[in-house]
């Protein structure tokens, strides 16, 4: 991110903050229950269905959690991101439902604007906190939406282990470090893991490809999509795939579908923390100039 200018402009007339978060979830509500604890007046903007995500990020849209410390039976991810949101009002948290859609941080304060409301006076905060998260892309097939969370997941480590997938036969679509990662990972609860590579190589690491091509659990189907999600209307039982090379399309029986393709990251409402972000996620921390 390019460095801060000496310039200053003034506190907005609408609305000026100590502290302005952006982003609903447990790093945004994090942050403001610590600021209102040291009574800086926090200002939280949840937005408005943010990049297709209700209030409280992704996991609103995810079933039990069962990897959060302090609830031994486990608590659905919404019902646990609206006791964040409790948790915040209480220490006095403003929490607005509205989504910041602009920012500029080229001097102090910062300024920042409202969806709608971009070519209106900004509002001003002396500290800003972008705490607008990812999201696991998707693929965008037949039958994913039907299926999604149950039986599809972008989360190993999250979902692997959830009862509709142990000792069932499960897929893993990618061909890098992640999805090397994650298919590993689900051996030590599926039956068998099938992963689905559109090309004739890995891109992960030789050292993740040796030890994913080397697991006895483990079947790399390669030059292969997923085109379509099936099921019984509750949970997901087939993946119709085609092989790209012939064109030959066939049923692959798996009761479990993660996605390992990738992530978009929200802070793209500052562009220069958008491009960094991209290059540390994929370990090229070349600082943006």
């Amino acid at each position: 991110m390019p460095p801060l200018t000496n310039g200053k402009v003034e506190k907005s007339s609408k609305m000026h903050s100590k502290v302005v978060i952006i982003g609903s979830g447990p790093a945004g509500h994090t942050a403001a229950i610590y600021l209102a604890r040291a009574n800086l007046n926090p200002v939280l903007f949840e937005g408005f269905m943010a990049n297709g995500f209700a209030a409280g990020g992704q996991l609103t849209t995810t079933t039990d959690v069962e990897n959060f410390p302090g609830f031994p039976t486990g608590i659905l991810g919404p019902e646990l991101m609206d006791k964040f949101r409790e948790q915040s009002l209480r220490f006095g948290t403003r929490i607005i439902t509205e989504t910041i859609s602009k920012i500029d941080l080229s001097h102090r304060p910062f300024r920042y604007w409202r969806e709608g409301q971009e070519d209106e006076d900004p509002e001003t905060a002396d500290t800003v906190i972008v705490a607008t998260g990812a999201s696991a892309k998707r693929l965008g097939l037949r039958g994913e939406e039907a299926y999604w969370q149950s039986g599809i997941s972008a989360c190993a480590v999250c979902d692997g282990a959830v009862p509709i997938f142990r000792n069932k036969p499960l897929a893993v679509i990618g061909g890098g470090d992640s999805a090397a990662e994650e298919a590993t990972y689900l051996t030590k609860y599926g039956s068998h893991v099938y992963v689905l590579v559109r090309r004739n190589e890995l891109r992960a690491s030789k050292i993740m490809a040796k030890r994913l091509m080397n697991n006895p659990k483990i079947t790399i189907l390669w030059n292969t999509v997923a085109t379509e999600c099936q099921g019984d209307g509750e949970l997901l039982k087939n993946l119709r795939i085609r092989n790209v090379q012939t064109g030959e399309e066939k049923d692959l029986a798996v009761n479990g579908l993660f996605y390992a393709i990738g992530m978009w990251f929200f802070s793209i409402i500052v562009p220069h923390m958008y491009t960094y972000h991209l290059r540390q996620y994929d370990k090229l921390l070349t600082p943006v100039s």
